[in-house]
């Protein structure tokens, strides 16, 4: 949901609630609608719908009940995303995993380099941002295999590492596997 949107149902939700004598906020009754509360009542309409329509049967049981387009976004927020605890946990696992992240047996340059961007993605989404320099030193230093040993300290020697883009490090990386795999296939 966009921010003017959020904000447009914040502003609907308030203005189209009343006081009663304890201060409690009562909805408006629709005979108490002005042309102002309409309009605003037809732009919560139109976010439910736009809310509603891309949901599929498992989602629109979750928010069938929901009278508010601000109601069906927090719940469905909740239900993808997870409560503050929930997303507090989920990005100590990610980091977790982020620590100690390792290239698998067998396993391509590009197949680590998709585990590890993923990884990075799902805890940037969480707020956790890992600067690329870090990222760098961590596939240098961590997550390459011992046998790769004489071309990351040729890296470190030939590259400054601290400006070098991750990209041009995978590049790297893949051509020096590609040239291991035809020297295999040379060796008699």
């Amino acid at each position: 949901m966009t921010p003017y949107l959020k904000r447009t149902l914040s502003k609907i939700r308030k203005e189209l609630e009343a006081k009663n004598t304890e201060g409690v906020d009562v909805p408006k009754t629709r005979a108490d609608y002005n042309s102002e509360d309409l309009k605003k009542w037809e732009k919560n309409a139109k976010a439910k719908k736009w809310l509603v329509c891309g949901l599929g049967p498992y989602e629109y049981s979750r928010i069938q009940g929901c009278a508010t387009a601000k109601q069906i976004w927090n719940t469905l927020q909740v239900a993808h995303e997870g409560t503050t605890q929930v997303k507090r946990y989920r990005g100590t696992l990610l980091y977790c995993q982020y620590d100690n992240f390792a290239m698998k047996e067998g396993e391509t340059i590009q197949e680590m380099y998709t585990r590890f961007t993923t990884l990075i993605n799902e805890l940037k989404s969480l707020g956790r941002i890992i600067p690329e320099e870090e990222r760098v030193k961590k596939i240098l230093t961590r997550v390459l295999p011992i046998t790769w040993e004489s071309k990351i300290t040729a890296i470190q020697e030939s590259k400054n590492i601290v400006t070098l883009p991750l990209d041009e490090l995978i590049g790297n990386l893949t051509a020096y596997e590609l040239r291991r795999q035809t020297m295999k296939m040379n060796v008699p």
